[in-house]
């Protein structure tokens, strides 16, 4: 479907989405049974297609920044937007870890034997239909096909109406590799419209054909999400992700973690937004930190104290603590050693990410084991908040649930799993 047809007002809403869905279910029962080889084969011509039009990905994600500029998006969602050969070329080189990594499909996770004969196995299976609803970033269409590829999974795709013509390009690709392989067009779908209709009727109308829902963008997005969806969610709400600069903490690993932690990307979900440092070590630790920041142009917003390190910090106020900026924007306080920072994290964070800088193992594992978030690290960026980084080959996004899934959505993440016992004539007294 072109662009203009799909913003035709009366588009039958509930007739192309429950096509969507029958198809999905149909396809889902193919890819559950799907060979190893025959998933690779697909993975491998995706990453294929993806380089050989990469000319016309690229073209049309020029149409979406054009838009996207017209429309006065802010710099941070520009670059959530924005495609180049390199981030191209990291697609297709994800699809390919993807398909290098072992299929969950089939693994017994756990396996005993009844007093009376019974061969138990607890075996992985595919959830069956995802459906992932997202915002700018188009390259999320090109993971989270492929990781529901490899995990046997059907998936139907809503990205956002700010990359609907990068994200049709792409999944051009996806469609190209699953054909070449054998399986069905239908494995990997995307929804046709940019109508906010159709994310609402597969939230509340599709429990037959829909599993499961992953949402990925903003607070307002996923919160509708969570809100009205009648099929489980993967998710999390927003990353208000800390770094604790602890009173060991070696000053110059401390100015590169928290810097890259802050300003590496600052629109991605892992992006540090407030800083705390120990009192007992500010008076060597603070000033250096929040300068770099300031120098590098990020905005700091601090507390009394931090704000006497450097003219340029601005008085930060109650709603910063909670407030997830995407942007070149950090929130910086000083507290009295780990356990305060752990209470502030506690109080104020999004139990995503967040990491500790201390040469003080103890400390460390004071903090890694009382801070009651999806990531935490000791030494190191909160930006390794990624399922690419953690060699899970990329990742749908991070879940902050403790239900089923927590930390980067992964192949292993999109499985479940059945029961299955072996008997010999067994019956039951």
């Amino acid at each position: 479907m072109n662009a203009a047809a799909s913003s035709v007002a009366n588009i039958d809403i509930a007739a192309v989405m429950t096509a969507l869905g029958r198809d999905a279910v149909t396809a889902a029962g193919a890819l559950a049974l799907a060979s190893t080889a025959t998933k690779n084969l697909a993975l491998g011509k995706i990453a294929a297609s993806l380089r050989a039009r990469a000319r016309e990905i690229l073209a049309a994600n020029t149409v979406d920044m054009e838009a996207a500029r017209a429309k006065g998006l802010s710099g941070a969602m520009l670059d959530r937007l924005a495609l180049d050969e390199k981030r191209i070329e990291a697609m297709a080189r994800g699809v390919e870890d993807i398909a290098a990594l072992a299929d969950p499909i089939g693994t017994a996770i756990a396996n005993w034997t009844r007093p009376n004969g019974l061969d138990i196995s607890r075996v992985r299976v595919p959830l069956g239909v995802v459906g992932i609803i997202y915002e700018s970033r188009p390259n999320v269409t090109c993971d989270a096909g492929a990781l529901c590829l490899k995990s046997g999974n059907a998936a139907i795709l809503r990205g956002g109406s700010e990359s609907a013509h990068s994200s049709r390009a792409i999944h051009a690709c996806l469609v190209e590799g699953i054909v070449a392989a054998g399986l069905p067009a239908a494995s990997i779908q995307l929804v046709p419209t940019t109508d906010r209709a159709a994310v609402g009727f597969m939230l509340s109308s599709m429990t037959d054909y829909v599993d499961v829902v992953v949402p990925r963008g903003g607070k307002s997005l996923v919160a509708r999400v969570q809100q009205e969806a009648r099929v489980p969610v993967i998710g999390h709400l927003e990353g208000v992700c800390h770094v604790y600069v602890d009173r060991d903490a070696d000053l110059g690993m401390a100015r590169a973690i928290v810097k890259n932690a802050k300003l590496r990307r600052t629109g991605i979900c892992g992006a540090a937004e407030t800083l705390l440092v120990d009192r007992a070590a500010a008076a060597a630790l603070l000033a250096p930190v929040v300068q770099d920041l300031l120098d590098a142009g990020c905005e700091v917003r601090g507390d009394a104290e931090v704000q006497k390190v450097d003219a340029r910090v601005k008085a930060a106020s109650e709603q910063d603590w909670y407030t997830e900026y995407l942007d070149a924007i950090i929130a910086a306080r000083v507290v009295d050693g780990v356990d305060a920072a752990i209470e502030h994290i506690g109080k104020y964070g999004s139990a995503h990410t967040d990491s500790i800088v201390t040469s003080n193992a103890a400390t460390a594992q004071r903090f890694l084991e009382r801070v009651d978030s999806a990531i935490v690290l000791h030494n190191a960026s909160t930006q390794f908040a990624d399922g690419g980084e953690f060699g899970m080959g990329a990742e749908i996004g991070i879940s902050t649930d403790r239900f089923h899934a927590r930390g980067p959505v992964g192949v292993e993440q999109l499985t479940s799993y059945k029961y299955v016992v072996r008997g010999t004539g067994q019956v039951r007294p």
